[in-house]
């Protein structure tokens, strides 16, 4: 699997900056994937939760292989924390899942 960018779902990337520095609960941590999770995958997936601002799974720079973790940004608290209830210990292609807060950093 070759990772992208990152999926970006917001057209206003003001909007998004904002969102990211004041909403210190909104971002996710998803530890556990398999490696052939990509972020498609993982939008569909926690995007049943509420709306989601980007999604990134973390790769390796030289291989372009998943790292096995990966980020949700939601666009409010309230939906981060729905996900986090309903996905956290769930199964995602094959593999039991971990979701945390993320922290800023």
């Amino acid at each position: 699997m070759h990772c992208s960018k990152g999926v970006r779902l917001s057209a206003a990337p003001f909007l998004t900056r904002w969102l990211i520095q004041h909403r210190s609960h909104s971002k996710l941590f998803v530890g556990g994937l398999s490696y052939d999770t990509n972020e498609t995958v993982l939008k569909d997936a926690f995007g049943l939760h509420g709306d989601i601002i980007g999604v990134k799974v973390i790769c390796d720079h030289v291989s372009g292989k998943s790292k096995g973790y990966g980020f949700v940004q939601y666009t409010s608290e309230i939906a981060a924390n729905k996900a986090l209830k309903e996905m956290d210990g769930q199964s995602l292609d094959g593999r039991n899942i971990r979701v945390h807060y993320a922290h800023k950093g």
